[in-house]
């Protein structure tokens, strides 16, 4: 399997390229870096989109700002493309489609590549019904081009699915703007940035006398390698041309 990354540049994209060749069935052959050249494992990080044509599958972990720019290239390339940067709410997938449209090829984006951080979500999504409200709070490093995560919104997307009235009752007002958090959906949703942290959610389920918490913590990066050989592997056999998440692949 013929394999490119794109964002080869940053921490997941370099980290990406350094297990990719180390697969026996996968075959690296072309890094891509809008903003930064460099070379990792005897390969030059080209700025030019065409170093990634030929590829079968191209894994995307580009900035968002450039993100569906890229994935305009990748598409008439006829290639298969997993996206793991984060950030694709609502909007951002409804252009992701408008773009990508029936192909050729498959696009998948997946808001978290963690076995653990697939199983969070999935869990929220089971307790939801259960509880009449919900906020969300994400922690990651202070490097991180966005907020909030991708998987947060991911997350308050399918709470909002299941429980898409929100019984919050808040007898006061914010006296600085965004005190309560950032709205995903109608879920609360408070992101913190400091130096030290990976990516860690909790998700905190409210009722009457009672919470309900389930905490995500990721303390290595090499966590999400295994979704990520899973998603470039399966690719090929997605039925839809734009599908999202890892849990088809998982049985969930």
């Amino acid at each position: 399997m013929k394999v490119g990354v794109a964002g080869a540049s940053g921490q997941m994209g370099g980290l990406a390229a350094s297990t990719i060749l180390r697969q026996d069935d996968m075959h690296l052959i072309g890094l891509f870096d809008v903003y930064t050249s460099g070379n990792i494992g005897g390969l030059s990080i080209s700025q030019s989109h065409e170093a990634l044509d030929g590829c079968d599958v191209i894994m995307e972990w580009s900035r968002p700002d450039v993100v569906l720019g890229n994935i305009e290239h990748w598409r008439q390339f006829g290639a298969n493309v997993v996206i793991g940067t984060s950030g694709f709410d609502t909007d951002k997938l409804n252009e992701l489609e408008r773009i990508w449209g029936k192909g050729p090829g498959n696009c998948l984006v997946v808001p978290h590549f963690s076995i653990g951080g697939v199983l969070m979500m999935k869990l929220a999504e089971v307790v939801a019904p259960h509880y009449p409200v919900a906020e969300i709070i994400e922690m990651h490093h202070d490097r991180k081009a966005e907020a909030p995560s991708g998987t947060s919104i991911a997350t308050a997307q399918r709470i909002a699915a299941v429980s898409p009235d929100q019984h919050r009752q808040v007898d006061g007002e914010e006296i600085i703007e965004g005190a309560l958090g950032a709205i995903v959906d109608g879920v609360h949703v408070h992101s913190v940035r400091l130096p030290g942290l990976v990516a860690h959610q909790r998700v905190v389920f409210g009722g009457s006398g009672d919470l309900l918490s389930i905490t995500h913590d990721t303390t290595d990066r090499s966590s999400f390698m295994p979704g990520m050989l899973l998603a470039i592997r399966s690719i090929g056999a997605q039925q839809d041309p734009v599908a999202v998440g890892l849990e088809p692949l998982l049985g969930l």
